[in-house]
């Protein structure tokens, strides 16, 4: 089995661990299960408001914000997925960053929900902040961002406004184009044969 070798992301050329007060330029949700289960929302808030140096009446403000003032008293470990998703970007959005990345960031949300996202960070990038999305949901994603990089088994393959990138298709299509893998419903339809 071929290594894999990490790499070292930066923010703007500066390790995140060398970066002044790192929670106030970068928020981040990559995982949504990272929570103590025991700790109430507003606890697990207060954890990291105390860990990044953040005022505690922030704490109202994302909470509001994410639309989980009703549930801060209440267990994590009671919480659904989507409330789960909403109490990662309330972590993430606590020390008010200049950037936010998040993985798979709609991921249990109902349809609500999601356009609620969508709004969240374009008012987010309305108001000069920077969002890095990575989802594999890609027809969920062109609804939400305004340029895409599309990396593929650790490689770039490109990196452009997705209007030039669907110019001809929609993101999906142009994913697989690049990507050099069939469109499923070919494939699909071989199988049949």
């Amino acid at each position: 089995m071929p290594s894999t070798r990490p790499t070292r992301a930066t923010i703007d050329g500066r390790a995140y661990t060398d970066l002044p007060e790192p929670l106030h330029r970068v928020g981040a949700v990559l995982e949504a299960s990272s929570f103590h289960p025991g700790r109430t929302a507003r606890n697990h808030l207060r954890i990291q408001a105390l860990a990044g140096a953040v005022d505690p009446g922030r704490i109202d403000e994302v909470l509001d914000l994410v639309q989980l003032t009703g549930a801060a008293g209440r267990r994590i470990g009671g919480f659904s997925l989507g409330m789960r998703q909403r109490l990662g970007l309330a972590t993430a959005l606590l020390a008010d960053p200049e950037i936010l990345i998040l993985d798979e960031p709609a991921n249990g949300l109902d349809p609500e929900g999601v356009h609620w996202l969508r709004s969240l960070l374009r008012g987010f990038a309305a108001e000069g902040g920077t969002v890095l999305v990575s989802s594999h949901m890609l027809a969920e994603t062109a609804q939400t961002v305004d340029s895409v990089v599309i990396i593929d088994h650790g490689r770039l393959i490109a990196q452009e406004a997705l209007a030039s990138l669907t110019a001809h298709g929609d993101l999906e299509d142009a994913f697989l184009e690049l990507t050099g893998r069939p469109p499923v419903m070919d494939t699909a339809k071989e199988a049949w044969k």
